[in-house]
């Protein structure tokens, strides 16, 4: 680019406007790391038991794998920071010492790119024959 704000050696300015239109939508997806996926099926199994120690645990139980306390909320800190889980602070109980729970629920968003990931990784999946069995 010029000092001008043109392009120079560039016929064709409109390539340059269709660059930033697609960087532009590609800042509109959410990609989800591996434990942020994980954070996200666990959430949604336990419904409204969603809280940190439970999607901990369930996280144990489904994959045989155990994850510190302290990454599962980092992650729901992530997920909730990009729309894709909301919270809410459930009543106060004597059992924790007069504290309440934070609850978590996945959004429309998150649901949405549940789905977008699920269907991602199938496609990535498919025609891999060291995954399916067949000889390499």
């Amino acid at each position: 680019m010029s000092g001008n704000g043109v392009y120079q050696g560039c016929e064709n300015r409109s390539r340059f406007s269709d660059l930033f239109t697609i960087v532009e939508l590609m800042g509109e997806h959410t990609y989800l790391g591996g434990l942020e996926l994980t954070v996200m099926l666990a959430l949604l199994r336990l419904r409204d038991d969603a809280y940190g120690v439970p999607i901990s645990q369930e996280i144990e139980r489904q994959t045989g794998r155990e994850v510190a306390l302290g990454s599962v909320y980092a992650a729901l800190e992530r997920l909730q920071g990009k729309g894709l889980v909301s919270s809410y602070v459930g009543e106060p109980t004597a059992a924790r010492g007069g504290k309440a729970k934070k609850y978590f629920r996945a959004t429309r968003e998150g649901l949405r790119e549940l789905r977008e990931t699920r269907s991602a990784l199938i496609n990535l999946w498919r025609g891999v024959r060291e995954l399916q069995g067949e000889p390499s």
